[in-house]
């Protein structure tokens, strides 16, 4: 990996967790207990709780995959048979989730990383979820009696 992340895929884990902890100045449980706590007071710790918890996730299933195709090779001859090989192909793909959700903690921690600081950051941190509706999902609460703004409209309409 190029941002000299070891290529040991334990240590990988091991090197972005510390980098989170340094970046937040505690250790990733408290980190957690905090995001959980006030999800909203720190958009980007809650960002790269979430990612890491992922990433964790992945590490899991991939070091799963690993064991499982390790004892199917055990028991092959010299040729591997087809289950062995899907057993192959569910690595590399449990491989491509965790590389992949090890890229996003990183651009996550990165404050110069390509996207935060132009116009499509900007669009990004309004798309971000919001803690209220944005706009009024329900109709206002009209006395008994009183019309409807579009009853009003069409009756203005009509006396055209």
């Amino acid at each position: 990996m190029s941002d000299g992340m070891s290529e040991d895929s334990a240590d990988a884990v091991g090197v972005l967790t510390e980098r989170i902890e340094a970046r937040f100045g505690m250790g990733m449980e408290q980190l957690k207990a905090a995001v959980a706590a006030a999800p909203t007071a720190n958009p980007d710790a809650t960002d790269v709780v979430k990612w890491h918890g992922l990433l964790v996730e992945a590490q899991s299933v991939l070091e799963r995959a690993e064991d499982d195709l390790l004892a199917a090779l055990q028991t092959q001859p010299s040729e591997v048979d087809d289950p062995t090989m899907g057993l192959a192909h569910r690595v590399n793909a449990a491989v491509t989730a965790r590389d992949g959700r090890a890229m996003v903690v990183r651009w996550l921690l990165d404050p110069n990383a390509p996207g935060k600081k132009d116009l499509a950051a900007e669009r990004l941190a309004r798309l971000r979820p919001r803690t209220g509706s944005a706009v009024q999902t329900s109709a206002p609460n009209r006395p008994a009696g009183s019309t409807a703004p579009a009853t009003a409209w069409r009756s203005a309409r009509a006396a055209r």
